[in-house]
């Protein structure tokens, strides 16, 4: 009966007489000459015919000369298995298995979307990406101070924050929709060849961030004269908001090609402008002029500085952050070693290029009283090897160790 509802799925079967009495006796099925073999087991039969019509000749068949595979019986060949909803569940289980695979990338990307910090000391802005605030004028963007950040004192060096205040400004200018193909430069700087470049940095620290600590980044730009354009910068702890670390700085424009100072065009000066800010600096101006050192007035020099190939940035000249550690080569260790920079201004005054050969000097008021628990003024120049200067500096330094002294000029073995 089995093979009997098989077949009838494929092959229509007469329904049977309706004198269930009498028995159907099986009759040979002439086909074309050939005579089927009776099933002798369940009296199923499966028939398999590769024959054609036998020709006639003045209305007489002639018989084949090719013979013709007869009919198997059950037992000789099985028949195929029922096309059940158990066979298909292959076909369906690869749609199934796309399917979730769409499903469970969608959770994903709506899980990232969603993503909320656990703990109340976590960023609000988890990727960094900052926004603009206080009515389209301040930039702010938060920093996490990681363990290559820090520096042997297990505090951030001023390298780094100097880098995250100049990568929180050319977010500034990318977040207000005037970045162009330059980095930095607006759509109308690019048409113009123009680039930024700064002139006089003043910074004051008043206390390092350690490793783990976040900070937050609040910057901004104000006009300086006719032709300049200041940037000021204030990190914060962002746990407690406490002032870390300020910054003023003044920018100039530059012809990329020519390598000459220009006028900022009244095009570029339509872009700007809206984002103005009428504020006063948030370092007050150190008036007081830089020195000028030579071999004779300075008392430490290093020579054979040269800028590598990962110290240029896009528009092919050293970034400003490196000449900050360039100066820093030629203060003396004691001072390294028991005090920190607390603050710093710098005028720059030429770019030194990628072949460039330099020296940094330094010059200590008071050599002789490197230990004592008093803050140190330093004066320092950077110039090329054939005299021409490139940046000069005034820092000031302060014990590291003040509240940790039990005698003066004892400095402690370790700190923790």
């Amino acid at each position: 009966m089995v093979a009997t509802a098989a077949t009838s799925a494929f092959i229509p079967v007469p329904s049977p007489s309706p004198n269930s009495g009498a028995k159907a006796t099986p009759k040979p099925a002439n086909l074309g000459g050939m005579k089927s073999k009776s099933a002798g087991i369940s009296g199923g039969l499966q028939v398999k015919a590769n024959a054609q019509a036998p020709p006639k000749i003045n209305g007489t068949s002639v018989g084949l000369t090719t013979p013709v595979e007869g009919v198997k019986n059950e037992c000789e060949t099985s028949s195929p298995p029922p096309r059940t909803f158990i066979n298909t569940i292959p076909d369906w289980s690869m749609l199934l298995a796309a399917i979730t695979t769409i499903f469970l990338a969608a959770e994903k990307q709506w899980m990232m979307l969603d993503w909320k910090p656990r703990r109340p000391d976590m960023l609000i802005d988890p990727f960094g990406l900052g926004r603009i605030v206080q009515d389209g004028f301040v930039f702010r963007q938060n920093f996490s101070i990681r363990s290559y950040e820090i520096g042997a004192d297990r505090t951030a060096s001023i390298e780094t924050l100097m880098n995250h205040l100049q990568e929180s400004a050319l977010n500034h200018v990318k977040g207000a929709g005037l970045l162009g193909d330059g980095f930095g430069s607006t759509p109308e700087m690019c048409k113009k060849n123009l680039i930024w470049v700064v002139t006089r940095m003043q910074v004051v620290v008043d206390r390092y961030p350690t490793w783990g600590d976040v900070v937050e980044v609040d910057t901004w730009v104000s006009p300086s004269g006719k032709n300049g354009m200041r940037r000021d910068w204030l990190l914060r702890d962002y746990k407690t908001g406490e002032i870390l670390t300020r910054a003023s700085s003044v920018w100039v424009m530059m012809n990329k090609k020519t390598r000459r100072l220009s006028k900022i065009p009244d095009e570029v000066r339509g872009e700007i402008e809206p984002y103005f800010m009428n504020s006063p600096p948030v370092v007050e101006e150190d008036s007081r002029k830089l020195q000028k050192l030579d071999d004779n007035t300075a008392d430490y020099v290093r020579t054979g500085l040269s800028p590598r190939w990962s110290d240029l940035d896009v528009n092919q000249h050293v970034n400003n952050v490196k000449y900050i550690g360039w100066i820093l080569e030629s203060a003396p260790l004691p001072i390294l070693e028991s005090h920190e920079l607390s603050a710093m201004t710098l005028e720059y005054r030429r770019e030194c290029g990628r072949d460039s050969v330099l020296q940094s000097l330094t010059a200590v008021n008071g050599v002789g009283n490197l230990m004592n628990l008093a803050d140190i003024e330093c004066q320092h120049l950077l110039r090329l090897e054939e005299g021409a200067e490139i940046v000069r500096g005034r820092t000031l330094w302060r014990p590291k160790y003040a509240n940790n002294f039990g005698t003066l000029g004892q400095v402690p073995a370790e700190s923790a």
